[in-house]
């Protein structure tokens, strides 16, 4: 089933920053007549499963504000630069966050991360053939960042704490299952890097 029904009438701007927009919307509804939903119009982001030689992913702890917690995550950044390429972004966050490069990168999944208010899209890459990223060209981090700690996990025990509610940041939830069946399928359900955005 398609959006036919569900037509914009109106947009009023609530507010704009850096990373998101809120906007409300006006949309047609089936069954007749209109309603308004708020919306987050937010840039989006790429995240990286980078899983060495050992079968163990990269996982970073970050404390995230609205939470108020540290999380586990993937390395991860927004599309906030126009006409960068994707699975480079996904790299420089990976180099930025890890100190890590990477020989091989195919696409592992794409997600809504909550498409009930917000436009956020993340795209997922994995990252295979690691390499440090010499030491006097390491990213200086910064304020969250600063303090983040960076392990290596194997994949299987990544796996175990996604279904024990270890980890419950959504890119990294996907992006573990993801690349454990895409593993355990001889690695055939990968996409190239640079397939397009999927709608």
């Amino acid at each position: 089933m398609n959006g036919r029904h569900y037509e914009l009438r109106g947009r009023t701007e609530r507010y704009t920053g850096r990373v998101f927009q809120v906007v409300t919307d006006e949309v047609t509804m089936p069954g007749g007549g209109t309603a308004t939903r708020d919306v987050v119009r937010h840039v989006g982001a790429v995240a990286v499963v980078a899983l060495d030689d050992a079968g163990r992913v990269v996982l970073v702890r970050q404390y995230r504000h609205p939470v108020g917690e540290y999380l586990w995550e993937l390395p991860a950044g927004l599309m906030d630069v126009d006409g960068e390429d994707l699975a480079a972004a996904a790299l420089r966050e990976l180099a930025e966050e890890a100190d890590l490069t990477a020989g091989r990168v195919d696409l592992l999944v794409d997600l809504h991360s909550s498409p009930g208010f917000s436009t956020e899209r993340v795209r997922i890459f994995l990252a295979r053939d690691l390499a440090e990223v010499p030491a006097g060209q390491r990213h200086e981090r910064h304020d969250e960042e600063a303090d983040m700690q960076v392990v290596r996990v194997d994949l299987d025990e990544a796996v175990a704490r996604v279904l024990a509610g270890e980890v419950t940041n959504a890119s990294c939830v996907a992006g573990l299952l993801a690349a454990a069946r895409a593993r355990d399928a001889g690695w055939a359900p990968l996409r190239p890097a640079d397939s397009p955005l999927p709608g």
